[in-house]
C-alpha cells in the first residue's frame, strides 16, 4: 500500500484533530495556533524525507509520489503557514470557535496536497470534495447576514460543480473502462490518430470535467460564485481560498489532461484550443469587469478570475504542444508561484486593514502609505506584480507563459493577454494612487503584531526574488515539472 508515502497528509490530519483538542483543553487560544503551526512544520519536514525517494504508486494506484506532487505539497503547507501567521490578529474576532477554524483550514490544506497526488478519479474527487467541504464552512465562519450569503451561495452552486465534475468523470469511466489516469491513458492512445470524432463522447466528458474544475478556479463561465464569496467570507479565507483553491484545481486539472489526454493528437488540440478560448473569456471578462468596482475584495476577486485567464494560457500551450512538455508546465507553475506571492501581500494587507473593523471598500485604503509604510509598500508591490510590472515576479511569470503559447501556436492568445494586462493596469493603479496620493481619514498608525508583519515581509521577498532572480525558482518549477505516470 506504501501508504508512509503519504507521512505529510497523515500529519496534518492528526494537526487537525489537535488543534480542536487544544482548543478545549487550553484557555490560552494562541496555543492552538502553535500546535497548527507546529503541525504545518513538522509535515514539511515530512515532506523533506520523502523527496528523494523515486515516483512511485502508493494505495493501489489512488496517489502517486512524484515531483509535482511534491512541488505542491510544499506549497499548500507554506500558504497554510503564512495564512495563518498573517491572520494571528483578525481570528480574535472567532474566539469561540478558534479550534473550528484552525481545524477547518488544516483539513482544507489536506484536501489540497491529496489532490496533488491523486492519480484515480475516485481519489481526485474526494480529495476535491475534502477541500470544497472546508471551504464551505470556512466562508460563513462569521456568521453574520453576508457571509451567510456567501455560504449559501457557495455550497449551491458547488453542489451543482460537483454533479458536473461527477458526471463527467462517470463519462470519462464509461469511455475508458478504467478509473486510474495511466489505465485511461492507454484506452485514449487506441483511438486512431486521424479519427477524432472516434474520442467525441470522450471528449464531451473532458468538458464536463474542464467546467466541473473550471468552478474551483473561477473561470469564465464558471465564475459567478467568486466575487460574493470573496466579499462575504471573513478575509484570511478569502486570501487561502484565491490561493490555496485556485491552486489545487490548476493541480489536478493539468494531471488530468496531461497524463491520459494526450494521444491522440487531435484530442488534445481539441482541448487545448476550448482552454485556449475559456482563457480569452476569463482575462477579458475578469479585467472589465473589476473596473468599476469600489469593494476591494469584489475588485481581487474579478482579479483572480484574470489570473486564471493567464494560468489557463499555460494550459492550453500543453495541449497545443507535440513535445517540450517539461517547459510548458514549467511555466504554469512559474507564473503560479509569482500569483501566490502576490496574493499574498495584497490580502495580508487586508486582513491587518479589517481586523477591527471593515475595510472593504478602496476608499478606506486611502493614505495607507502613509499611515503604514510596511503595509503600503507590501501592498503596492503585490498589485503592480499581479499587474505584469517588471522586474517583479508577475512580469517575470507572465513572460514566461506567454513565450510557451507562442512558441506552441497560441500567437494570438498571447496578444489578447497582452492587451488584457495593459487593461488591468488601469484599477491596479487606480488603488495605487489611493494607497499613496489620497488623504487618509485617519492619521492613527496601523499597528499589528509580529506574525502579519512577517507575512508581509516574506511575500515581498518572493516578489521580488521571482522577479530580479527568476533561475533559483525556476530550477524548483522545472522540478516539479516532472509527473509520474503509473
Amino acid at each position: 500500500m506504501n501508504l508512509d508515502l503519504l507521512r505529510p497528509e497523515i500529519c496534518m490530519a492528526l494537526t487537525a484533530l489537535a488543534a480542536v483538542g487544544a482548543d478545549l483543553l487550553f484557555k490560552r487560544k494562541a496555543i492552538v495556533t502553535a500546535v497548527c503551526l507546529a503541525g504545518i512544520a513538522a509535515a514539511t519536514g515530512l515532506t523533506f524525507s520523502i523527496m528523494g525517494n523515486a515516483p512511485q504508486i502508493i494505495a493501489n494506484r489512488l496517489f502517486s509520489l512524484d515531483d509535482y506532487a511534491i512541488f505542491f505539497k510544499f506549497l499548500f503547507l507554506g500558504l497554510a503557514f503564512i495564512v495563518i501567521v498573517a491572520s494571528v490578529d483578525y481570528v480574535n474576532r472567532m474566539k469561540d470557535f478558534h479550534g473550528e477554524f484552525h481545524a477547518l483550514l488544516i483539513t482544507a490544506t489536506l484536501g489540497a496536497m491529496l489532490t496533488a497526488s491523486a492519480t484515480d478519479i475516485i481519489s481526485i474527487l474526494l480529495s476535491v470534495e475534502l477541500t470544497a467541504i472546508s471551504f464551505y464552512a470556512l466562508v460563513g465562519f462569521l456568521k453574520n447576514g453576508k457571509t451567510a450569503e456567501s455560504s449559501i451561495k457557495y455550497v449551491l452552486l458547488g453542489a451543482i460543480n460537483s454533479a458536473v465534475l461527477l458526471y463527467g468523470f462517470s463519462m470519462l469511466f464509461g469511455f475508458t473502462g478504467s478509473t486510474v489516469l495511466s489505465g485511461m491513458e492507454r484506452a485514449t492512445a487506441a483511438i486512431p490518430s486521424g479519427g477524432a470524432a472516434g474520442g467525441a463522447g470522450l471528449l464531451f466528458g473532458l468538458m464536463l470535467v474542464i467546467a466541473g474544475f473550471g468552478f474551483k478556479i473561477a473561470a469564465v463561465p464558471f465564475h459567478m460564485w467568486a466575487p460574493d464569496v470573496y466579499e462575504g467570507a471573513p478575509t484570511p479565507v478569502t486570501l487561502y481560498l484565491s490561493t490555496a483553491s485556485k491552486i489545487a484545481g490548476f493541480a489536478v486539472l493539468t494531471r488530468i489532461l496531461v497524463t491520459p489526454f494526450m494521444q491522440p493528437v487531435a484530442l488534445a488540440r481539441n482541448w487545448g484550443i476550448i482552454l485556449a478560448g475559456i482563457a480569452a473569456l476569463t482575462m477579458t471578462t475578469g479585467n472589465l469587469l473589476a473596473i468599476p468596482q469600489v469593494n476591494i475584495k469584489r475588485l481581487l476577486s474579478y482579479s483572480s478570475i484574470a489570473q486564471s485567464g493567464y494560468m489557463l494560457v499555460a494550459v492550453a500551450a500543453l495541449g497545443m504542444s507535440s513535445s517540450n512538455f517539461l517547459q510548458a508546465r514549467s511555466s504554469l507553475l512559474y507564473f503560479i508561484l509569482a500569483f501566490a506571492f502576490a496574493e499574498l501581500a495584497v490580502f495580508t494587507a487586508i486582513v491587518v486593514m479589517s481586523r477591527n473593523k471593515p475595510a472593504d471598500l478602496i476608499s478606506d485604503y486611502a493614505g495607507l502609505a502613509r499611515r503604514s509604510p510596511l503595509l503600503g509598500v507590501a501592498m503596492t508591490l503585490g498589485l503592480l506584480s499581479l499587474m505584469g510590472l517588471p522586474p517583479l515576479a508577475g512580469f517575470m511569470g507572465k513572460f514566461y507563459v506567454f513565450t510557451q503559447a507562442a512558441q506552441h501556436g497560441l500567437l494570438w492568445l498571447v496578444i489578447i493577454a497582452v492587451v488584457n494586462s495593459v487593461v488591468s493596469a488601469y484599477y491596479y493603479l487606480r488603488i495605487i494612487k489611493t494607497i499613496w496620493t489620497d488623504e487618509p481619514a485617519s492619521e492613527e498608525p496601523v499597528s499589528s503584531s509580529l506574525g502579519p508583519r512577517f507575512a508581509l515581509a516574506f511575500a515581498c521577498l518572493g516578489i521580488a526574488v521571482l522577479g530580479v532572480a527568476p533561475a533559483i525558482i525556476t530550477r524548483f518549477s522545472e522540478f516539479g515539472s516532472h509527473m509520474f505516470m503509473p
